[in-house]
């Protein structure tokens, strides 16, 4: 089996192109049956059951077709989850990161970030400008989905209003696989600027770990203690881990 993977920089949507774009070109001018039966047959399956029908490697292949149309896309949707893990780590790899995976350009990696960008944007639709405190699994989805598998440190602040509606959300700070810089001073000021009232600290560990560091607690009652003075609330920090989250004010901290 071929792993030698033509990555064609091809559009997005290109109405010049059969609605299946797995028209494989071989040295006969025709498309490998095999290819095109295997790619009908996923489309089929996905179409009748949705994701929760398919093995990740599948699903990957699905987002590959149209990066890669003229070839078997499976070795490299296997050889990429053998490299990062699971589906979700396979898109929310950095770009550099998945470029050295052998097989993978520049369209394999901007279908990847299409996927992941799209991810994100609908789960942030659930949680801006509405209440979070009465959303609150929908704001976990959504710190989840944009940190939960970075592999170096984010800091985000969430402002709140006087309903304790979203009104914002600013990454703050990136740091590294342990540590991320944050500068309670810069918090309120961004606070003031606009006129929120309230606010949640969130980051993520990448060690996948949520269990807060002193650091963390340090940084926590800092923020804490700036916010008092001028009167805004620090509803929560959360902690992202891999497949689960801290809240400080669940476990006392706050």
């Amino acid at each position: 089996m071929s792993t030698g993977f033509h990555d064609a920089a091809l559009p997005l949507f290109d109405p010049s192109r059969d609605e299946d774009e797995a028209q494989a070109v071989s040295l006969s001018g025709r498309t490998p049956s095999y290819i095109a039966d295997h790619r009908k047959r996923l489309r089929a399956r996905f179409i009748e059951g949705g994701a929760q029908a398919m093995p990740d490697y599948e699903l990957l292949e699905l987002v590959l077709f149209r990066a890669i149309p003229r070839q078997d896309v499976k070795p490299l949707a296997r050889l990429l989850l053998d490299t990062f893990g699971d589906f979700n780590r396979v898109v929310t790899a950095a770009p550099a990161r998945l470029a050295m995976v052998k097989g993978v350009g520049e369209a394999v990696v901007l279908e990847l970030k299409v996927v992941e960008a799209a991810a994100q944007r609908l789960t942030r639709a659930r949680v801006m400008h509405r209440p979070v405190l009465s959303s609150w699994d929908a704001l976990l989805d959504y710190c989840h989905t944009t940190m939960s598998h970075r592999e170096t440190e984010q800091f985000r602040v969430l402002f709140l209003d006087r309903k304790n509606v979203l009104i914002a959300d600013d990454e703050q700070a990136k740091g590294t696989v342990d540590h991320v810089p944050v500068y309670p001073r810069e918090v309120v000021k961004r606070a003031l600027e606009l006129n929120a009232s309230a606010l949640i600290l969130v980051h993520n560990h990448p060690s996948g770990d949520p269990t807060p560091s002193e650091s963390d607690l340090s940084m926590t009652l800092q923020v804490q203690d700036a916010c008092r003075a001028l009167g805004l609330v620090l509803h929560d920090h959360l902690v992202i881990g891999k497949s689960c989250e801290i809240s400080f004010r669940a476990q006392g901290y706050l």
